[in-house]
């Protein structure tokens, strides 16, 4: 090749890769970052009072930890350039994800935050209903207002959270009733809801020691786009309790931490130490009946937790081929299918015969 052609080639190449050095940094790309998170000791603190306080029944001490663990994830904003996501999948304590996978349908970060909260609310409510059903405590349902629909006749007069004990006199016990019985009346007509007040649910009369309740009387209008009668809520239902049970941590969201509020619930209300003072952690979504669901960022979670000190964690078992791919030194993955697995995997760890422990590989 002609020097001239070598030199202009030269020339040519270190140009690209100049552009190249000054485009990259800043061009962004559809990913979002999730990192390891703080983890909270359901049997303890947060700010100087219990995560979980019990009253009406009697509780007992417990000892060691069982950790629930959280992610930490970037704004709805934020878009990494393509260097920074190259450098976020290189390092193990960084998990670089599609943008979609934390913001699906362009959610924003208040929307984000809003529906964390819900499922947040949402799983403390599944994990009472588990831990009191594995120890044989009565749980039952209540008909609630779940929402109500802004500039309907119903604003004003009822109320997200109140208990809808009847509708024109009729009890309900499940939410569909109060739908049927709305489109019983004509547009125009008056429809009368018999409810418990939010913050009443404790008040009882005096006449039948049943909780106090009003009557709301609503004039129905006609559903948008349907020949029939609306008040403009949207019904659904909540568990009610033969005690109370408050779970008083503040800043998380999601309904990953399920498991861990059911198994410190139970800790407290029984008088075996669920833990013979291990650091035990874990995560995982809780239904009603105690089945136990997978969550997102189990690699992040299994970092904090080992970071905090655990020991064992107690993992999802549709999380456990994920998890098993990187499990920080020292830490002990044990599968778990259900709330029942979790008690007798602590069973094993606090009597020390962890041989038989049932684990991520």
């Amino acid at each position: 090749m002609p020097r001239r052609s070598a030199t202009m080639l030269a020339a040519t190449l270190l140009l690209i890769a100049m552009l190249c050095a000054s485009v990259l940094p800043i061009m962004s790309v559809p990913y979002a970052e999730m990192s390891p998170g703080p983890t909270y000791n359901t049997l303890g603190q947060q700010n100087g009072k219990p995560v979980i306080s019990i009253e009406g029944r009697k509780t007992y001490p417990t000892s060691g930890h069982l950790n629930m663990t959280t992610v930490q994830v970037t704004g709805a904003d934020y878009r990494p350039s393509l260097v920074a996501a190259v450098v976020g999948w290189l390092r193990d304590d960084v998990d670089v994800v599609p943008h979609a996978n934390l913001y699906p349908d362009n959610q924003t970060e208040q929307q984000a935050e809003q529906q964390n909260a819900e499922e947040f609310a949402s799983s403390q409510d599944s994990a009472k209903s588990a831990a009191l059903r594995q120890l044989g405590y009565p749980v039952g349902t209540d008909v609630i207002v779940e929402s109500v629909v802004a500039g309907s006749p119903s604003q004003g007069k009822l109320h997200a959270g109140e208990t809808i004990k009847a509708v024109d006199g009729t009890t309900v016990t499940k939410p569909e009733q109060v739908a049927e019985l709305v489109t019983k009346h004509k547009p125009g007509e008056d429809v009368v809801f018999t409810v418990v007040p939010v913050g009443k649910a404790g008040s009882r009369s005096t006449r039948d020691n049943s909780p106090q309740t009003t009557q709301v009387t609503i004039r129905t209008v006609k559903a948008p786009g349907a020949d029939r009668a609306m008040v403009g809520i949207q019904p659904g239902t909540k568990h009610t309790f033969p005690f109370s049970i408050d779970i008083g941590l503040q800043d998380v969201g999601g309904p990953s931490a399920g498991l861990m509020f059911s198994l410190g619930i139970i800790d407290k209300l029984q008088p075996t130490d669920l833990t013979g003072g291990k650091f035990v952690a874990g995560t995982g979504t809780i239904s009603d009946t105690g089945q136990v669901g997978p969550i997102g960022g189990i690699s992040m979670k299994t970092i904090a937790a080992r970071g905090a000190g655990a020991q064992y964690f107690l993992t999802p078992a549709d999380n456990c081929a994920e998890a098993a791919k990187d499990i920080p030194g020292g830490l002990t993955l044990v599968k778990v299918k259900s709330l029942g697995d979790a008690l007798k995997a602590l069973e094993a760890i606090r009597s020390g015969d962890t041989a038989a422990l049932p684990s991520c590989s």
